[in-house]
């Protein structure tokens, strides 16, 4: 996929998302990057129904999956150095609730939700916070 087509997957996710506040229903990070995913062209499994903390890890768990980091592999994303990552890749960071949080790249800025703000929002990284990437 070239970067012209990253960017407008990249930015299809961003108007999918931008401004929704966090919600166990239909708003969390598996959600955002399964939807990324399909705008990205990879068809990725369903997602189990959950709609609480507990019924997440329960639903990570029953694949194998300690968090996002695990899933990403799960589904055959290939791991790739903070260093590498372009325009629609994705980084997972320290969340909160025992969950990590997932970002995905857009450009010198990354898109996710954020605690401190209200909803999907744009935001600066510290590369360094980075637990790891994945390419997509």
């Amino acid at each position: 996929m070239n970067l012209a087509h990253r960017a407008a997957a990249t930015q299809a996710t961003w108007d999918k998302y931008r401004g929704r506040t966090f919600d166990w229903k239909g708003a969390t990070c598996i959600h955002v990057l399964r939807f990324h995913l399909r705008s990205m062209g990879h068809k990725p499994p369903r997602l189990p129904a959950f709609q609480s903390p507990i019924g997440a890890r329960r639903a990570l768990a029953n694949r194998g999956w300690g968090g996002l980091s695990d899933l990403s592999r799960g589904i055959g994303l290939m791991e790739i150095g903070t260093a590498e990552m372009i325009v629609g890749d994705v980084a997972i960071l320290p969340g909160n609730e025992g969950f990590d949080a997932l970002t995905i790249c857009a450009g010198n800025k990354f898109m996710g939700f954020q605690e401190e703000a209200a909803g999907f929002q744009m935001m600066e990284l510290d590369r360094p916070a980075i637990i790891t990437a994945f390419r997509i």
